[in-house]
């Protein structure tokens, strides 16, 4: 699945190790106690992972923001899953809190598959049609009594952290070339339309590619309904220039939508960038691909 990343990111992190994990499937799960725990690689920052045998995966959060996210998984995931193209996490179990670990933890299918690298897809227009088929038939899932996305408000609302990590960014990037784009996106209109579902987080991290198609999506702790503009992200954050259109083609944005995606492709990468400079190089890299992307594109 991605780079391993063990080292915290977050100053209320737990430190989560394999020993634990045995401890709690022994004890939560004894049927599964005799296989082999083995972290994974990832470049997430909000969940450890651990396979578990050969058919499973352990989720558990690492801090205590990421701990509603499992909840949110063990609910929606069921009723999505049969309705989208790819594969998606199939939850298995879930863990109770105990005298090891204080927050719940789930368990799912193993989905096999590889993280695609930005600038570096094989088959970038097929990956792009797949990215968007995946977007557009979440788009058209019913939205009655589904929560607000994570990411589900206006571009405004994420104005003044966006312009602070501009300022902490300083001479790192060009701020005045970012700052003018950022103004340009936050003129976009409004999404005016009925909220839609979302994933709210489709960087690379969360797609699991199987040759050179779109495998799976996993990690859908951010998804709810709202602007479905956040779903372009993908656009900058992994597909090529020449990609865009068939994944703009597929997915069905018009261009408010399509700015707005940018915009929000931008907010998200300038406000990683700094926090994750040192903590998380795989994330911080893709960040500076999405600015470089954008302002190429300019």
């Amino acid at each position: 699945m991605g780079a391993v990343n063990a080292q915290r990111m977050h100053a209320d992190e737990l430190g989560i190790d394999a020993p634990l994990v045995r401890r709690l499937i022994a004890r939560r799960f004894p049927e599964w106690a005799g296989l082999p725990v083995r972290r994974l690689v990832s470049s997430g920052t909000e969940n450890a992972m651990f396979r578990l045998g050969t058919e499973l995966v352990v989720r558990l959060p690492r801090h205590p923001g990421a701990v509603p996210d499992l909840a949110h998984e063990q609910r929606w995931l069921p009723r999505l899953g049969p309705l989208l193209p790819v594969a998606v996490p199939e939850p298995v179990g879930r863990g109770e809190p105990d005298e090891d670990y204080p927050w719940s933890w789930s368990v799912y299918r193993w989905l096999a598959g590889a993280n695609p690298t930005a600038g570096a897809v094989s088959a970038p227009r097929r990956l792009a049609e797949d990215l968007g088929r995946f977007v557009h038939a979440l788009r058209r899932v019913a939205p009655q009594d589904a929560p607000a996305g994570y990411r589900s408000g206006a571009l405004s609302e994420r104005d003044a952290p966006t312009r602070a990590a501009i300022a902490e960014l300083g001479g790192r990037i060009d701020t005045a070339a970012v700052t003018a784009l950022w103004e340009r996106a936050l003129r976009a209109p409004r999404h005016e339309g009925p909220p839609m579902w979302s994933h709210g987080d489709l960087s690379p991290g969360n797609v699991l590619v199987d040759g050179d198609r779109l495998g799976a999506v996993i990690d859908f702790g951010c998804a709810g309904v709202g602007d479905p503009a956040v779903d372009l992200m993908p656009a900058w954050n992994l597909l090529p220039a020449a990609a865009r259109p068939a994944f703009r083609e597929a997915a069905g944005a018009d261009d408010a939508e399509w700015a707005r995606g940018r915009g929000w492709a931008l907010s998200v990468a300038l406000i990683q960038l700094p926090y994750y400079w040192r903590t998380n190089p795989p994330l911080a890299e893709n960040s500076r691909h999405v600015i470089a992307e954008i302002l190429g594109e300019d």
